[in-house]
């Protein structure tokens, strides 16, 4: 059986390596734009295993889908007979209610609503078929009793249709219900950390200066405890009976058995925001997630944290500083944006370098952000956050001193 696993455009490759962590060979998946699809082998229980371990653990994916069947379809008729003739008794118990949502790409079917209509008509006359009720009879469906998500996609005339096993996205971990404002997506966060080389327990403190919510000190705080992003959430493939909750229970088990439960006595992740109100959200997001103790926060003006006094605040010899300045859209004016971005980031580069002991990471919108920092990065990626596309830069790179 197949798993599609989709991902924010730009950190497929990540979502991969974490995949290989969990135990996965590079050849049981294939990896294109924005989605991952894992072979999950046989037999069903070990698919079913294999869904709620990558729903429990993957912290930088969007949705885990079980894929069901793809076949050719260029024409209303046969998206119709081609769903129609597959066996949906044995993956939707009776009564229960499903929705149909996909979109198209290249595709001669490019109608979504019409699509959606045709599917959900396949699957109640399959239905109603294998339940022996009238052709034109109703089919019941209480979603008191349960729902079941069917995705479809139709891609250069191919059709794949899945059930989307994780219920809300991914990167809804349940430690935010508290937010400020333009926050970060969590999956984002930890695709930054990621891709920054974050590394926990080493010499290197972390600091997020501008860290709103404390998503970013937050999720370094989870990886660094090895506590599995999905750990305490519910997910939709745990009240569908062909996953089922026993997968979801070993797939908690396994987490509980990973997780670092000590705190260090001289935490290492710091986060710090011009607003009060926006550090005691952080704060108590932090403890909803059950990583107060690893993170310290703190309310200070990003413009007032000198390179110079980092190692006294933190009690570190080196920094990675992660930030997700505000973009001029919900916070502050396009002007002011672009001048904090100046301002900060000459605090943490010089002459458009990384100062020493210093690695400095930014992800913005802004295209000039290389002529406001003084210098081109060391190294670029592009990312989206949400629908806006962006760029992470990154300096780590020392100054040549020369004689």
């Amino acid at each position: 059986m197949k798993i599609v696993i989709t991902t924010l455009f730009g950190i497929e490759a990540l979502t991969a390596d974490e995949l290989i962590g969990l135990g996965y060979n590079r050849n049981q998946f294939a990896v294109t734009d924005g989605q991952i699809v894992l072979d999950a082998g046989e037999p069903a229980a070990a698919a079913a295993l294999a869904v709620a371990r990558l729903n429990v653990f993957l912290s930088t994916a969007e949705r885990v889908l079980l894929q069901l069947a793809e076949f050719p379809a260029a024409d209303f008729e046969t998206l119709f007979d081609s769903t129609s003739r597959l066996p949906w008794e044995e993956w939707i118990p009776s009564g229960y209610a499903f929705h149909i949502n996909g979109y198209s790409r290249k595709s001669k079917l490019f109608g979504i609503s019409a699509c959606q209509s045709l599917i959900k008509k396949a699957i109640v006359s399959r239905l109603l078929k294998a339940r022996h009720l009238p052709a034109d009879g109703q089919l019941p469906e209480d979603m008191g009793i349960g729902l079941v998500r069917v995705q479809f996609s139709l891609v250069a005339d191919i059709a794949t249709l899945m059930v989307d096993t994780s219920g809300d996205g991914l990167h809804k971990r349940g430690y935010r219900p508290l937010q400020h404002e333009a926050p970060i997506k969590e999956t984002l966060a930890a695709a930054l950390l990621r891709l920054s080389h974050f590394k926990p327990f080493s010499d290197e403190a972390l600091l997020d200066p501008m860290c709103g919510s404390g998503t970013i000190p937050i999720e370094a705080a989870l990886l660094a405890a090895r506590i599995a992003p999905g750990m305490n959430r519910p997910f939709a493939g745990e009240q569908w009976p062909f996953i089922g909750g026993a997968a979801f229970s070993l797939a908690r088990d396994e987490a509980l058995s990973l997780m670092t439960r000590q705190a260090p006595e001289h935490p290492f992740i710091f986060g710090s925001d011009l607003s009060p109100e926006a550090v005691e959200i952080a704060r108590l997001n932090a403890h909803r997630a059950g990583v107060a103790d690893w993170i310290r926060f703190r309310q200070a003006n990003v413009l007032n944290i000198k390179a110079a006094d980092l190692p006294e605040l933190t009690g570190f010899p080196r920094h990675l500083i992660i930030c997700n300045p505000p973009y001029g859209e919900r916070m502050l004016d396009p002007k002011q944006a672009e001048q904090l971005l100046s301002d900060f980031s000459h605090i943490y580069l010089e002459k458009g370098q990384a100062r020493p002991d210093i690695r400095l990471s930014v992800i913005t919108p802004n295209e000039s952000y290389e002529r406001l920092a003084g210098g081109q990065a060391d190294k670029r990626r592009k990312l989206y956050n949400g629908m806006i596309k962006c760029t992470l830069y990154h300096y780590y790179r020392q100054r040549r001193l020369h004689s």
